[in-house]
C-alpha cells in the first residue's frame, strides 16, 4: 500500500513538474533546457529509487512476518501433540485410579464379610492344651526378656502375681523328659532350673500333678 502511494505521489508531480518545464523552456535557452531535463530526470530517477526501497523494504517485513507466522504454527502443532500426549497419559491414569478404586471396594466388602478378629493376641499352640512340664530357669523383678520370646516356641515367658517376670524353656509332655533337660541345665550352671506344670495354659501346682502321675502309674 505504502508503494502505491508513493507511485502516485510521482505521478501528481510528474503532472506539475512537467507542464510547468515546458512553459518555462520557451523563454529558456536549449543549454538551460537540457539542464532542467537533467535535473527533472535526476529527481525522477531519486524518486522512483526511493520508491523501490520501500517497496524492497515493505517486501522484507512480510518476508519476515511470514517467517514469524510459519514458526508460530509450527510450535503450536507442536504443543498441540504434547497435549495430546498428556490427555492421553491422563485417561490412562483415571482408568488406573478407577481400577484401583473397584479393587478397594471389593477388599473392604472382602474384610467386612469375614469375623472380627482382635489384635495383638497371640496364637496358641498345641502346648496350650492339656498338661505340660515346663523348666523355669529364673524369676526376675528388674529385668525384661520380652523381646526374644518370639524366637522360639519353646522359650515362654510370664508375670506372676508380685510382678515377678518368670521365665521357662522348653515344653514336655512327659515328666521324666522334663526331669533330664532340668538336670541337664543344671549341670551348665543354672542353679535354679526346677519343673512347674501348665494346665491349658495355666500353671499349677507340682504336687497335685505329681499325685496325678502316681495314681496313673499304680492303676496301670
Amino acid at each position: 500500500m505504502k508503494y502505491l502511494r508513493t507511485l502516485a505521489l510521482l505521478f501528481v508531480l510528474a503532472l506539475v513538474v512537467i507542464p510547468e518545464s515546458g512553459f518555462a523552456q520557451e523563454k529558456l535557452s536549449r543549454k538551460e533546457r537540457k539542464r532542467l531535463k537533467k535535473e527533472q530526470k535526476a529527481r525522477l530517477k531519486e524518486m522512483k529509487k526511493m520508491g523501490a526501497q520501500e517497496f524492497q523494504k515493505l517486501q522484507a517485513q512480510q518476508k519476515e512476518v511470514r517467517e514469524r507466522a510459519a514458526e508460530l504454527e509450527s510450535e503450536l502443532a507442536s504443543v498441540k501433540g504434547e497435549l495430546d500426549g498428556k490427555d492421553s497419559e491422563i485417561r490412562q491414569l483415571k482408568d488406573q485410579i478407577r481400577r484401583l478404586e473397584t479393587q478397594l471396594e471389593e477388599a473392604r466388602a472382602e474384610l467386612a464379610a469375614q469375623p472380627e478378629v482382635e489384635e495383638n493376641v497371640p496364637l496358641s499352640n498345641e502346648y496350650d492344651e492339656g498338661l505340660v512340664f515346663r523348666v523355669q530357669i529364673g524369676a526376675y523383678r528388674d529385668k525384661n526378656l520380652e523381646q526374644y520370646l518370639s524366637t522360639s516356641e519353646n522359650f515362654n515367658g510370664e508375670t506372676d502375681p508380685q510382678g515377678l517376670q518368670i521365665y521357662t524353656l522348653g515344653n514336655f509332655r512327659d515328666y521324666w523328659e522334663a526331669d533330664k533337660f532340668k538336670k541337664y541345665l543344671r549341670a551348665m550352671g543354672v542353679k535354679d532350673a526346677w519343673i512347674v506344670p501348665y494346665r491349658d495354659g495355666n500353671r499349677v501346682p507340682i504336687k497335685d500333678v505329681l499325685e496325678d502321675l502316681r495314681s496313673n502309674q499304680e492303676n496301670s
